[in-house]
C-alpha cells in the first residue's frame, strides 16, 4: 500500500514538473509539456487508474499552491483526466461469452477496442482545445483578440528588426494563424495523446505489467456511427460564432482519428509489398514534413470506413504455405 502511493506521488510529481518546465521558456521544456501525461499514464496501465488518480489531485494540489488555480485547471484537463481515463479503457474488459450466452472460458476477455479508444482520444482532445478557447474569450471576437494580441507580441522582436516585414504582411499571417490555431491546437493535442499512451503501454508491456494482450493496431476500425457524427460537424463548420468554431475542433478531431484508421489501412494493404518499409516510412516522413498530407491518409480511412479495404484485401489473399 505504501508502495503504491509513493508511485502514486512519483508519477504525479515527474507530470507535474514536466508540466511546469514551460514556464522556463527552453524549447526541450516543449517536449516535456508534451508528453507529461506519460508518467501518469505508466503509474495508471501498471498499478491501476486509481494510483494514477491520487498522483494527479496531488499534482493539483500543489501546483494550484505554487501556480494558482489556472494552471490547476489546464493540468487536471490536459494532463490527469486524459492520463486516468485512457488507461482504464485500455485495461477495460469483460469476459467473452459463448453461442449459449455463458462466458466461453474464465481466462478469456474481450478488451475494450482500439478504435473506441482512438474515438475517446479524439473527445479528449476536443475537450482540451474548448478549454483552451474558453480560457480565452467567451465568444468568437474575444478569442481572436487574445490570439492576436499574443501573435503581435510574439512577433513584436521580428519588427524590429532589419529585414522586418511589412505591416500588411505581418497583419495577413496573423489573421491566417488566428484561424488555424484552434485547428492547429486539436491536431497536434491527438497524436500527443496517442503517442503518450503508446509509449505507456510499451513501457508496462516491458516491465511485465500490462494486464492484457498486445491489441492488433492494424485492425483498428471506428464506430460505424463517427462518419455521421463528422458529417454533421462538417455541415455546422459553415455557421458562424462558437458554433462553427467548436465544429471545427470537432471535425478536425475526427478527421485525425480517420488519419490513424488511414495508417492502419496502409499497414495492412501493403502486407505482401516488397518495399513495404520503404514505403511506409517515406509515409511517415513527408507526413510529418508536410502536415498537409494527412489529409489524403484520413481519405484513406474514410474510404476503408466506407468500402471495407482491409477486409477485402484480407479475404482476397491467399492462405499461408504450411511450415516445411
Amino acid at each position: 500500500m505504501i508502495g503504491t502511493l509513493l508511485i502514486a506521488l512519483a508519477a504525479g510529481c515527474a507530470s507535474a514538473l514536466m508540466f511546469a518546465s514551460i514556464a522556463s521558456g527552453a524549447l526541450v521544456s516543449l517536449v516535456l509539456l508534451y508528453l507529461a501525461p506519460l508518467p501518469l499514464m505508466v503509474a495508471a496501465i501498471g498499478w491501476g487508474p486509481l494510483t494514477a488518480t491520487v498522483g494527479g489531485g496531488a499534482a493539483c494540489i500543489g501546483l494550484f499552491a505554487i501556480f494558482g488555480w489556472s494552471h490547476s485547471l489546464a493540468f487536471a484537463v490536459s494532463v490527469v483526466l486524459p492520463g486516468c481515463w485512457l488507461a482504464h479503457l485500455l485495461l477495460l474488459g469483460r469476459p467473452l461469452a459463448s453461442d449459449h450466452g455463458t462466458p466461453a472460458e474464465a481466462e478469456a476477455l474481450e478488451w475494450f477496442p482500439i478504435g473506441r479508444i482512438l474515438l475517446w482520444i479524439a473527445a479528449l482532445a476536443s475537450l482540451m482545445t474548448f478549454v483552451a478557447l474558453l480560457a480565452l474569450g467567451t465568444d468568437t471576437t474575444s478569442i481572436a483578440a487574445s490570439l492576436r494580441s499574443a501573435l503581435t507580441a510574439f512577433f513584436a522582436p521580428i519588427m524590429s528588426g532589419p529585414d522586418a516585414p511589412s505591416s500588411a504582411d505581418l497583419d495577413l499571417f496573423v489573421r491566417v494563424m488566428i484561424a488555424l490555431a484552434p485547428i492547429s491546437a486539436v491536431v497536434v493535442a491527438m497524436p500527443t495523446l496517442v503517442l503518450n499512451l503508446w509509449l505507456a503501454a510499451k513501457i508496462a508491456a516491458t516491465s511485465g505489467r500490462l494486464r492484457r494482450p498486445w491489441p492488433d493496431l492494424k485492425a483498428a476500425v471506428l464506430p460505424p456511427a463517427t462518419l455521421a457524427v463528422l458529417s454533421i460537424a462538417l455541415a455546422f463548420c459553415f455557421a458562424g460564432g462558437m458554433l462553427g468554431l467548436f465544429s471545427k475542433v470537432i471535425a478536425s478531431a475526427l478527421m485525425m482519428a480517420y488519419a490513424f484508421i488511414g495508417f492502419a489501412a496502409l499497414h495492412t494493404l501493403t502486407l505482401s509489398l516488397k518495399s513495404r518499409p520503404f514505403l511506409l516510412s517515406s509515409t511517415y516522413v513527408v507526413v510529418v514534413m508536410f502536415s498537409w498530407p494527412v489529409l489524403l491518409v484520413a481519405a484513406l480511412g474514410i474510404a476503408d470506413a466506407m468500402l471495407g479495404l482491409r477486409a477485402r484485401y484480407l479475404r482476397s489473399r491467399p492462405p499461408p504455405l504450411p511450415a516445411p
